[in-house]
């Protein structure tokens, strides 16, 4: 594994402003080594990915509550014609299972779902991070 932690993105996209379980998130990948960087409620995509460009991340989380997973795809789509198609998208929260496939389809590693446990998005995160750093030469 990387001398460095693993460097995690952790925002939310669209409209919805429920933040609480993002923070809670971020304040444990903090806790658990990982470099953390937290964006404010109703970011848009431009600004997400030139920030993943900018922080040179690994990851990026993307907290859901209402139905702005249903924009992630586009995030994606944005993150590919950024030069960031081997970076590891994540997304938490309400997501019904029709959706999960969607995002998942579209690149998505992974969907948790409420109850998932911190700990093990953490463990799943520092996995990811390295097979992010593997795909792109990086340590």
């Amino acid at each position: 594994m990387s001398t460095h932690p693993p460097k995690v993105l952790i925002t939310k996209i669209g409209l919805d402003g429920h933040d609480r379980g993002s923070r809670v998130v971020a304040a444990y990948l903090r806790d658990a080594g990982m470099e953390v960087l937290y964006t404010p409620p109703w970011q848009e995509i431009p600004t997400v990915v030139k920030l993943a460009i900018e922080e040179d991340v690994d990851v990026i989380g993307v907290s859901s509550l209402a139905t702005d997973h249903l924009i992630v795809p586009k995030l994606m789509q944005g993150l590919r014609a950024g030069g960031l198609a081997d970076i590891g998208v994540i997304v938490g929260g309400i997501v019904p299972d029709e959706d999960e496939q969607t995002l998942l389809a579209a690149g998505v590693a992974r969907v948790f779902h409420p109850g998932a446990s911190l700990e093990t998005i953490a463990q799943y995160l520092r996995e990811l991070t390295a097979r992010v750093r593997e795909k792109m030469g990086s340590e």
